[in-house]
């Protein structure tokens, strides 16, 4: 099933690992066959890396991004999904972080970061009563 992604202008996306930059107008791009591609807003950078939730993201990104080096990037997922189930009580909270090591575990990296980002919400709003 062909996949169709409009782009900003400006706007950058990865695809099997290249990263592309739209030009200067509104695009429309159909991608054929099957792609690791994430877009610009998906995509974090190692400095963006400093809660539990993105400590998971992180892994799971490079795993799918980098298909290579899969193996160096899973045991700091496995460590750190591991540290955030520990952590948290709210058993919603707990079922995504079990459905996001049964993505991981059937290589379905793109599913996987797609619930984690549940995480990261969860942890923004834990956080803003924090703050």
């Amino acid at each position: 099933m062909a996949l169709k992604l409009s782009l900003k202008p400006g706007e950058r996306f990865a695809i099997n690992g290249a990263v592309l930059t739209n030009g200067d107008r509104r695009a429309v791009m159909i991608v054929e066959n099957e792609a690791r591609l994430l877009r610009e807003g998906d995509i974090l950078q190692p400095d963006d890396v400093r809660t539990p939730a993105t400590r998971i993201y992180f892994p799971i990104m490079m795993m799918y991004l980098e298909p290579a080096k899969r193996d160096e990037f899973h045991a700091d997922f496995a460590a750190r999904l591991t540290q955030f189930i520990d952590a948290v009580d709210d058993p919603d909270v707990q079922n995504v972080c079990l459905r996001i090591g049964a993505h991981v575990a059937n290589r379905d990296y793109y599913k996987g970061l797609t619930a984690c980002r549940k995480l990261m919400t969860y942890e923004e709003k834990m956080l803003s009563h924090v703050a």
